[in-house]
């Protein structure tokens, strides 16, 4: 490989580079201790520096592209939704779902949209923290799950707010802790929405139009 090839590489690849970079500032370094004592302190100041640049970047590059990975999630953390006009707009993360934090009764809950869904879901532990008991007379419902067929049982939630989006006397199914991993926004929810659609890797939701009051006599 000529310099021109090397050059090219490490043009292509600069994590590498910086890496290569800083263990050739840290042997430079190490030659003028002797001589030279506090430019070599410099010297291998900045190959530390240097170095961990390099390693924080890797990190970052590999959570980046291991979608379902810890380290992704982190950096891609669940936040309210954006409002764009009248539109509510989610963007695609990292595990290739739509999320949004929510305010049910008025608590801060990270949902996930799930078109599959029939019914809105939670926890007992989030219906709970939101004062959501089940239904007078409720006997529960099969529900399937992800992680197969569970017992629910329904409730009404007061409100779900995020964005522009809201939704007053909404039932949903509450399952037991152990079953319920994810709290989910079902079908029950969109299907009271004027539209949405998925576009650039963004699900657009758009709240119904309000009605119009009739013309008086």
């Amino acid at each position: 490989m000529n310099l021109g090839e090397l050059s090219q590489f490490l043009y292509e690849k600069p994590l590498m580079g910086l890496t290569i970079a800083a263990i050739l500032v840290s042997m430079l370094a190490g030659m003028l201790t002797m001589r030279y004592p506090r430019l070599s302190h410099g010297l291998r100041n900045t190959a530390y520096l240097g170095l961990t640049a390099a390693l924080l970047l890797t990190v970052a590059s590999l959570a980046s592209n291991a979608h379902r990975s810890d380290a992704a999630l982190w950096l891609d953390q669940v936040r309210p939704a954006s409002i764009q006009g009248t539109q509510t707009v989610l963007p695609l993360r990292t595990d290739n779902h739509f999320w949004v934090e929510a305010q049910l009764n008025g608590e801060p809950v990270n949902f996930l949209i799930d078109t599959g869904a029939t019914y809105t879901g939670i926890s007992q532990s989030v219906a709970r923290r939101a004062g959501i008991v089940p239904d007078q007379g409720d006997e529960g419902v099969m529900l399937d799950t992800a992680n197969g067929t569970i017992v629910a049982r329904m409730a009404t939630a007061s409100s779900l707010r995020f964005g522009s989006i809201e939704a007053t006397s909404l039932p949903i199914a509450i399952g037991p802790d152990n079953e319920v991993e994810t709290n989910v926004i079902g079908m029950n929810l969109l299907s009271q929405l004027g539209s949405w659609r998925v576009q650039n890797n963004q699900l657009i939701l758009e709240p119904k139009p309000a009605a119009k009051a009739d013309k008086a006599d």
